[in-house]
C-alpha cells in the first residue's frame, strides 16, 4: 500500500469535522449566558442597586447557577452540546471549581473534595494572579516613566 493509499484510507476511515455546527452551538449557547447575565444585572439595577452592587450580584448569581448546575450535572450535558460556548469567563470558572469537588466527594472531605476542587482552577489562580502583579509592576514603571 502506497502513502497515498494509506491516506486515503485514513480519511475515509475518520470522523468528518462538525466545526461549523460546534462553533454554531457554542455561540448561541454562549449568547444565552450572557444574556442571562445582562438580564441579571438589569434586574438588579431595576430594584435601585448602584452598577458596581448590581455587576457584583449578578456575579455570585451566575456563580452560583453554575456551581448548582454542575452538582445536579445539567451544565456537564449543556457543555456537551455548547462546548466552548460554556467558558464565558465566570460560569466556566465557577464549573472547573465545582466539577472536580463533585466528582472526588467519594473520597471525603478532606482528600477528596477540599483537596481536588482546585486541580483545575488551581494553575488559574497562580497564574492569573501572577500575570496580574506582572501587570500591575509594568503599569507601575509606565506611570513612573511617563
Amino acid at each position: 500500500m502506497t502513502n497515498e493509499e494509506y491516506g486515503k484510507y485514513v480519511d475515509s476511515l475518520a470522523p468528518k469535522s462538525k466545526c461549523l455546527r460546534n462553533c454554531l452551538n457554542a455561540f448561541w449557547v454562549g449568547g444565552l449566558i450572557c444574556v442571562l447575565g445582562q438580564l441579571l444585572m438589569n434586574g438588579f439595577q431595576a430594584l435601585d442597586l448602584s452598577k458596581d452592587l448590581s455587576a457584583t450580584a449578578t456575579s455570585i448569581c451566575l456563580v452560583f447557577l453554575s456551581a448548582l448546575l454542575t452538582g445536579l450535572a445539567v451544565y456537564d450535558d449543556i457543555a456537551k452540546l455548547a462546548g466552548a460556548g460554556t467558558l464565558v469567563p465566570i460560569t466556566g470558572f465557577a464549573n472547573s471549581i465545582a466539577a472536580p469537588a463533585v466528582e472526588f466527594q467519594t473520597e471525603g472531605i478532606i482528600l477528596g473534595t477540599c483537596a481536588k476542587m482546585f486541580t483545575i482552577a488551581g494553575p488559574v489562580l497562580v497564574y492569573g494572579t501572577a500575570a496580574s502583579v506582572i501587570y500591575g509592576i509594568i503599569y507601575w514603571l509606565w506611570q513612573c516613566i511617563a
